[in-house]
């Protein structure tokens, strides 16, 4: 059987954690930064975790993860 290839998109943009999580980046952090509130703008930096129903999807564009 072939090897399975890893989407490399997916990788680039998410991460497995040691307790099986799938941890991502904040979306509209790039630009058009002006209209956000500082809040709103804060809120967003760091990571958080992807949302269980797109777990299932994540996991088979990773599978060496």
């Amino acid at each position: 059987m072939p090897k399975l290839k890893t989407k490399r998109s997916a990788a680039k943009r998410f991460r497995i954690q040691a307790g099986g999580g799938i941890k991502r980046t904040k979306a509209f952090l790039r630009h058009i930064l002006t209209k956000k509130s500082t809040k709103r703008k804060r809120n967003m930096r760091g990571t958080s975790q992807v949302h269980a129903s797109n777990v299932r999807s994540v996991r088979a564009m990773l599978p060496n993860g």
